[in-house]
């Protein structure tokens, strides 16, 4: 299986659905296919008719096991092996996309699997996920954002915890530390993480990519800095179409017709 048959694409409504396609591999990450999904999010984020993004593995054993350990090996120089992780990596492009991304999880989401998902904007999952970032017992670390993405999202704590010992943890922890923000039946999670996306999409888009904006950047920042930032873009969404349509909408007690503009 290779070329676009290991990332599948559908649109349905505004929501674009990406599902990894590797199931015999539980969806491993492979180099092709990181150049796919980041192909895939740039095209989805410059289509007006998009406003969300779900991102899911294929067959039910997992979203993603991590990185495809066949293409470990000894790179050619080290220089060689930087420029593999040259920024913006695949998951920096997921993270920096405009357009909320949801990552719907099943079954094993590892390594690579749960760097992608933490590049997402929203997880959830099925009862039967499992995470880990298991990297230290083989010698590495994690290299696609994990330990970076993690302790924002987690706290230090827990994921000092998770890199340092390579433990995996279930959906139940996972959500008691915040990594997921719901659990459901696994035969819902599509169902659900679709409705997700389209409660989202029934917003202002431009709202919707400030409001993206500013919590992304602002965590970055001092609260000062942040709190300008959020007054910025608060500002700039005054005089747009879409603002004055929201609020002649609820004036009229009827559902805006948003158009980005």
């Amino acid at each position: 299986m290779s070329g676009a048959n290991i990332v599948l694409v559908e649109q349905d409504g505004a929501t674009c659905l990406i599902t990894l396609n590797r199931p015999e591999s539980m969806n491993a990450i492979n180099l092709e296919m990181r150049g796919l999904i980041a192909e895939t999010i740039t095209t989805a984020e410059r289509d007006d008719s998009i406003q969300a993004i779900v991102i899911r593995g294929a067959g039910d054993k997992a979203f993603c096991a991590g990185a495809d350990v066949k293409e470990f090996k000894a790179a050619e120089s080290l220089h060689a092996a930087r420029m593999l992780r040259e920024p913006p990596g695949w998951n920096d492009v997921i993270a920096a996309c405009h357009k909320p991304t949801i990552a719907a999880i099943q079954g094993f989401c590892l390594g690579g699997g749960l760097e992608l998902a933490l590049a997402c904007d929203i997880r959830i999952s099925s009862a039967d996920a499992t995470f880990g970032l298991p990297e230290v017992r083989l010698a590495i670390i994690p290299g696609a954002g994990g330990t970076q993405r993690l302790p924002r999202v987690v706290g230090v704590g827990h994921a000092m915890r998770l890199i340092l010992t390579g433990d995996r943890i279930g959906a139940d922890e996972a959500h008691r530390i915040g990594l997921i923000s719901e659990i459901v039946a696994k035969e819902n999670l599509l169902q659900v993480a679709s409705e997700l996306a389209r409660r989202i999409s029934d917003g202002g888009p431009i709202a919707i990519a400030y409001a993206k904006e500013s919590i992304r950047r602002g965590i970055e920042m001092p609260i000062a800095d942040g709190l300008r930032l959020e007054a910025d873009l608060a500002t700039l969404l005054t005089n747009t179409a879409d603002r004055l349509e929201g609020a002649a909408a609820f004036r009229e007690r009827r559902k805006p017709l948003y158009t980005g503009r």
